[in-house]
């Protein structure tokens, strides 16, 4: 594997370390550190297969799993790990293939600047990561993994204290090569792809909206 892959699988090790550190520290601390699951459909760029292979516009499922943690009141980082399976249209060759990522993000809490009751939240979130995609049946030796950047936005509404139901709208742009040789591509994907989730976020260390 590429070096610098190698480097950046290390850094979101330690940084999942120092998150789950933090969570001794912010026990007492309101809204400090949460978790989220997330289920939805993705849909990826039509660029990013070799022609002859096309995926479904909407796909599904599409799974997000994350662990945030706030360092300062509206200011915060989040490790997350995404999954989509992607399949073929009808006019395409057959193929199945697995894409996941794993980005470290920023997380900035814009609800009191975009809120429409006191019960919701606005956040948004991006940052960069490394996708991984994994071709199914035939094409299974095809696998490639590449840089990515995530960008999103999340609607938050309050169900308690302690837990919260959003929708998440994410972009990931993919940064990799085109494919060399073509027949490398067979079955694989490297382009973006756009993920429409809906989660709940649980409070892990407190009352989430006791401060706001």
């Amino acid at each position: 594997m590429n070096p610098k892959i190698n480097q950046l699988t290390a850094v979101l090790l330690w940084l999942c370390v120092l998150f789950c550190g933090f969570r001794a520290i912010g026990q007492g601390d309101t809204s400090t550190i949460k978790g989220q699951v997330a289920l939805g459909v993705s849909s990826p760029s039509g660029g990013g297969f070799v022609d002859g292979f096309e995926g479904k516009s909407v796909n599904f499922p599409s799974v997000s799993l994350g662990f945030q943690y706030m360092f300062k009141p509206r200011l915060g980082g989040k490790l997350d790990y995404g999954f989509s399976r992607i399949s073929n249209t009808s006019n395409s060759q057959e193929f199945k293939l697995n894409y996941s990522r794993v980005n470290v993000q920023l997380v900035y809490d814009a609800s009191r600047l975009i809120s429409f009751s006191q019960r919701m939240g606005t956040f948004f979130h991006a940052g960069p990561g490394l996708s991984f995609v994994k071709p199914l049946g035939n094409f299974g030796a095809n696998k490639t993994t590449f840089f990515n950047t995530i960008g999103g936005v999340e609607l938050h509404y309050g169900i308690s204290d302690t837990l919260t139901v959003y929708l998440d709208g994410s972009y990931v742009f993919g940064f990799a090569k085109d494919f060399s040789p073509v027949s490398d591509g067979f079955g694989s994907f490297n382009g973006n792809l756009l993920a429409i989730t809906f989660g709940v976020s649980i409070s892990l260390s407190g009352c989430y909206y006791c401060g706001n």
